[in-house]
């Protein structure tokens, strides 16, 4: 569609359309562990390597998150709702784990819309079985066995 019709997208758009329908592939299985994960794109890696270093430009990086305060604090007293812990320590915010995909690495290594599809699943059930901590072919019996 050429630019200015309502049903035109952008190449980014387009990726990002290609991250949902990947994770909507797997919310059947994986409903409530998806719940947790935000996913996320960005143009290129935060850093690229240098040219000789013999580690490829990254495809997507995996972010734990972080795990819900105890409500006890580092000093082991009790904090009550809407008062801070004792010694004032103040916590940082509860993060959820995300996936972020690099959108132009991704795209370099792709011939065609229906490979960067295959790819961008790929990477995103490598990501998530990473963060579950099992086989890829745990989280997409479909993923391509190693040889």
């Amino acid at each position: 569609m050429p630019p200015g019709v309502p049903l035109h997208r952008t190449r980014s758009e387009r990726f990002d359309d290609l991250v949902l329908l990947a994770v909507s592939q797997l919310e059947p299985r994986w409903e409530a562990e998806l719940s947790g994960m935000e996913f996320g794109v960005e143009e290129i890696p935060p850093i690229l390597p240098d040219i000789g270093d013999p580690d490829p430009v990254p495809l997507a990086r995996l972010e734990p998150g972080s795990a819900p305060a105890s409500p006890l604090d580092p000093a082991g007293s009790m904090s009550l709702p809407g008062q801070r812990p004792s010694g004032d320590r103040r916590r940082a915010p509860d993060r959820p784990a995300r996936i972020v995909l690099y959108r132009r690495p991704l795209l370099a290594r792709a011939d065609g819309e229906e490979e960067l599809a295959e790819l961008v699943l790929d990477v995103i059930v490598e990501q998530f079985a990473r963060w579950l901590g099992v086989d890829p072919q745990t989280v997409d019996p479909g993923y391509p066995a190693e040889e």
